[in-house]
């Protein structure tokens, strides 16, 4: 059965070059390595370049788009397979039930929601699947502190905290994925 990979990205590319360059880094490594791309199936921002990216490696591709957002992410259909939700949360459940790992890039409000809601399950013992977060740039530092203060002001037990790894480029986040598909 093939390592199946959830990538939460920017609909939007960023500020600096150097996110796309590592959106598409990854979408190279991930086919590459044999695994397949479950991603929010949109083209635009860094989820069209991660997408983009693994099918001109030769990889294959499992999007998942919910309605209202076809046109706003200008949902991918040349996809390995694709699917249209209803709602956020039936795609956000899809995404991480096809998973077997999640990997978080940079990216806004809604990949926060997604980090958050992987990490909750986690923490509730709803999966057990690793989280990544690849910290182009330093790019999570500062939620990476948030998290510290949050066990800090004892709003959480310090288990949360290895709940994740940050990896600083995609050889580190790959290298770690590879340990943990093992």
């Amino acid at each position: 059965m093939t390592y199946s990979v959830c990538v939460y990205c920017g609909s939007r590319s960023g500020a600096r070059d150097s996110y796309a360059e590592d959106a598409a880094k990854l979408g190279t490594a991930l086919a590459e390595a044999g695994m397949r791309l479950v991603y929010g199936a949109g083209d635009v921002g860094l989820m069209g370049i991660v997408a983009r990216a693994a099918m001109a490696a030769g990889g294959t591709t499992f999007g998942v788009i919910p309605d209202h957002l076809m046109r706003r992410e200008v949902g991918k259909r040349d996809l390995h397979t694709f699917i249209v939700t209803e709602t956020m949360h039936e795609r956000k459940k899809v995404m991480v039930m096809n998973a077997d790992a999640i990997i978080v890039l940079p990216g806004g409000a809604g990949s926060l929601d997604e980090f958050f809601e992987v990490l909750t399950w986690r923490q509730l013992g709803l999966h057990d699947k690793p989280i990544f977060l690849l910290n182009s740039e330093g790019y999570w530092d500062k939620l990476r502190g948030l998290l510290d203060h949050i066990v800090d002001q004892g709003f959480a037990d310090g288990s949360l905290l290895e709940f994740f790894q940050t990896a600083s480029d995609v050889p580190g986040v790959m290298q770690a994925l590879l340990r943990a598909a093992r």
